[in-house]
This record gives C-alpha cells, structure tokens and sequence, in this order.
C-alpha cells in the first residue's frame, strides 16, 4: 500500500455537511422574513429550489463565469422569483442573513472527528477549498474543525479555483511536499478528482450518495470512516 505523509481535505460536502446545515439555515429565514405570507412556496419547496440554484451558481462560479458578489447576489433572488416572487418582493438582506448564519452550524459528516483524531498524530492534515475565505474561517471554528489543521488554502488567497492544478501546486509548495506523498480527499469529481489527478495527486472520491459515474478515482468512498482502510 502506498504511503503518503499529507492528506488534504475539501470542506463543503466532504467533512462539514453543507446541506443539512443549509437546511437548518433556509428553514429558519423562511419563517424569519414571513416567507409564506407570500402564499406561493412552502418551506421544503424554498428549500428544494435554492439548492438547485445554488447548485448551479456554484458551477458557474468554479468555472470562473460569475464573481463572488454574483453569486451571493443572485441565489435568492433567482431562487424566490423562480417560485413566483417579483424581484421587488425579494426581502432585502435575505442573502446576508444566511452569509451571516450558515457558517455557525456544526453539522459535519458521520465519524468526521473520529477520523481526524487518527489521522492528526500521523500525517500533516490541510484544507484545499473554493469556498469564500470569510464563511471558511467561520465554519472551521463553529465546528471545532479548524485545529486539525496545519494549511488552510482557499482559492481567494492563491488566486486559482479548483480543479485549476495551480491551486494544489500552490498548496504543495505551501506544505513544503511532493505531489506523489499526499492524498486528496474530496466529494467533487471535477473539482476535487479532476483537478487533483492534474497535480500528480492521488485521489479519494467521498461519494456518500453512491451515485454512478465514469471517473477512475485512485479511491472511493461512501463514509469517512473508510478513509482507515486505505490509510
């Protein structure tokens, strides 16, 4: 078996379970800005549209399409006008009141600190991430995440998003470390897989809804706890 010396980790949907977290976020604005006296959407239909468009702002903002402010701008105003709304019914400081609360959630995935606690005394763990540095920093600590790690690389701060390979040269140069003694342990298969294998990193592919794919990861996994088995 191959021996690495660093494991680098994405954040969202791999340690920090970004949807369930969101959930918990959408389901408190909902009530908190009086969405349902609007009478067109109820709280799971909000829920399931914003994960589609932000789903989809998300694509466009990795493949360097729309900025940061973009982004954060749109998802809701696209998310309630695609349930009915007029753009002047958008509630204003809706897309701050989520910026401002879903990062404190806690949520992350099955066995995450039972992995990260035998992993830490053995290997140099780090963050490779294109989340936005100032909601990163936030979740990391709500979390208890964040002293697991040595690096905290986010595409703002080197200037390359994934699955760009000069993120991941920047991270190895960072560390100080060989592509070939790291592992990355992402849920993206172009992002995370794609870019990584560009690098010269192997790969694990953290695949918890066990969906079908044609990628040839070095790894997959469906729960964290399996990241022992090939460490």
């Amino acid at each position: 078996m191959k021996t690495y010396t660093h494991i680098l980790f994405d954040l969202d949907h791999t340690l920090w379970d970004f949807e369930k977290n969101s959930a918990e976020t959408l389901s408190t604005l909902y009530e908190q800005f009086e969405l349902a006296a609007h009478g067109k959407f109820d709280k799971d239909s909000f829920y399931r549209k914003y994960k589609f468009v932000n789903h989809r702002l998300w694509d466009l903002y990795n493949k360097g399409k729309i900025t940061q402010e973009e982004l954060r701008n749109q998802r809701f105003i696209r998310t309630l006008t695609g349930l009915g709304l007029e753009p002047h019914e958008v509630p204003e400081g809706l897309s701050k009141a989520y910026t401002d609360l879903c990062p404190t959630k806690t949520a992350v995935f099955p066995f995450t600190y039972d992995l990260l606690q035998y992993l830490q005394p053995k290997y140099g763990l780090h963050i490779v991430t294109n989340g936005f540095k100032d909601t990163q920093y936030i979740k990391l600590n709500s979390s208890r995440l964040h002293g697991y790690f040595k690096e905290i690389v986010t595409s703002e701060c080197c200037g390359y998003k994934k699955p760009d390979k000069r993120i991941f040269e920047h991270t190895l140069d960072r560390i100080q470390v060989r592509a070939q003694d790291c592992l990355m342990v992402g849920d993206n298969l172009e992002c995370d897989i794609e870019g990584a294998r560009a690098a010269g990193i192997d790969q694990v592919f953290f695949n918890p809804e066990n969906y079908s794919h044609r990628s040839k990861p070095t790894h997959e996994i469906q729960c964290l706890s399996q990241l022992r088995q090939i460490l």
